[in-house]
């Protein structure tokens, strides 16, 4: 259940309303703060049909969870908006917020949640079968695909490293080199060692049958069959927004994708932060809400400070101090 009718101004507006999104606007909600969450509905993990590692809702369906959490959040006096941010721009108190279909909104802090995109290999049915039986994360979807069949596209250098661990799920993996470099001596007696066979050359497509991968096909036309494929993605982080703000994503190390560098989501920008897989492209479900609970505490605590100095400053100059908590922001 979402609500669209916006206030003018709120202490924080958090864009993205994910796991990291509406955890972060349940701690600052519950710290008596007026907050709303602008959520597009395009959550990354949409197409999978349970979130898996996280205690006590394992095997939850990604809906039902963010639905759960939209209610909590309003049972605080948070708001939840269906709606896409278009721009964010600072001004003199804080930050305008663009939003589509809707009158801008001012706030305080800003806390982007907005996650990320999978860039899959440009192959034939990886897209349309994506978070079902072609996965990317062992711990999310291996137990899912245990024991069959399973192919694992090369994409990079960690692709060996994907292989080993969708080893451990299944006796029969398959690693198909497609357009990455010849293997290292050493990677190569690793997968050996493990009963993992080698199959080089092109991959073009997947074959599927009744709504099911039944096998690879590689550019010779030679068919592998295989019932599940596994396959890192290079993760593009949704910050287009953050660029009026002078703040950009950059190459993490590792070579999978981009992210927003943070400490303890508190970005090099003051009054803005960030939390979930924008800034942690490997976390899951359960760490994304953790990191976004920590952020929205982090945000509370930076307006108690901004909060504090404006009430020693009334108070030498004489004036009457402020109230300990906006109205607004009491409304429960």
């Amino acid at each position: 259940m979402t609500n669209n009718v916006l206030q003018d101004r709120y202490d924080v507006v958090v864009v993205g309303g994910g796991a990291a999104g509406l955890n972060g606007a349940l701690m600052l909600a519950r710290s008596r703060r007026s907050v709303t969450v602008i959520d597009d509905g395009d959550p990354r993990n949409a197409p999978a049909a349970g979130v898996h590692g996280l205690l006590g809702h394992d095997g939850v369906p990604p809906a039902e969870l963010l639905a759960k959490g939209r209610e909590e959040v309003q049972r605080y006096g948070g708001h939840v908006a269906a709606g896409a941010v278009t721009t964010i721009v600072r001004e003199a108190d804080g930050f305008r917020v663009d939003v589509a279909d809707f009158r801008s909104i001012r706030a305080r802090r800003v806390l982007i949640a907005t996650g990320v995109v999978d860039e899959l290999p440009a192959v034939t049915g990886l897209r349309e079968r994506w978070g079902r039986d072609v996965v990317h994360c062992p711990y999310c979807h291996g137990w899912e695909v245990r024991d069959r069949a399973i192919g694992v596209l090369a994409v990079g250098p960690l692709s060996v490293h994907q292989a080993q661990m969708f080893r451990q799920l299944s006796d029969d993996v398959v690693y198909f080199t497609h357009m990455t470099p010849p293997l290292p001596p050493e990677q190569a007696e690793e997968l050996a060692a493990r009963g993992i066979r080698v199959v080089e050359g092109t991959v073009t497509d997947l074959e599927i049958t009744d709504d099911a991968i039944t096998g690879v096909r590689l550019a010779d036309g030679k068919i592998v069959p295989r019932a599940a494929i596994a396959v890192g993605s290079y993760v593009a982080p949704r910050t287009g927004l953050l660029d009026a703000l002078g703040l950009s994503a950059v190459e993490h190390p590792s070579g999978m994708g981009r992210y927003v560098p943070s400490e303890g989501g508190r970005t090099d920008v003051p009054g803005v932060w960030v939390a979930g897989n924008v800034t942690d492209m490997m976390a899951q479900v359960g760490p994304s809400a953790a990191a976004g609970a920590m952020a929205g505490a982090q945000i509370n605590g930076d307006l108690i400070a901004e909060e504090t100095a404006r009430a020693v400053e009334a108070r030498r100059s004489g004036q009457e101090p402020a109230p300990a908590a906006d109205p607004v922001s009491a409304q429960v």
